[in-house]
């Protein structure tokens, strides 16, 4: 390999979808060496979020699973109650 090719700056997908975002801020970050102030307590929520939305995830499922059980048992006793009439 060349060294001129070897000296070229990498610039990963991600860079180019910040680039698209803020051009200043993709600007500032990697040429001017400069990081966003707060960048841990962003990183944080974004944590906390990601951890109640799995949260809600989590009880929705549950709750599908409940929902299907008793509509399952609301069929049976329909049934019961059907052929029970039926008999008398």
């Amino acid at each position: 390999m060349s060294k001129a090719r070897a000296k070229k700056p990498v610039i990963r997908a991600s860079e180019i979808g910040a680039y698209v975002y803020c051009r200043r801020a993709w600007w500032l970050k990697r040429a001017a060496g400069f990081e966003p102030a707060g960048k841990e307590e962003v990183f944080a929520r974004g944590i906390a979020g990601h951890a109640g939305h799995g949260r809600l995830v989590r009880r929705a499922s549950w709750q599908r699973r409940a929902a299907l059980v008793f509509l399952a048992l609301g069929i049976a006793l329909l049934l019961l109650a059907a052929f029970s009439l039926g008999q008398v």
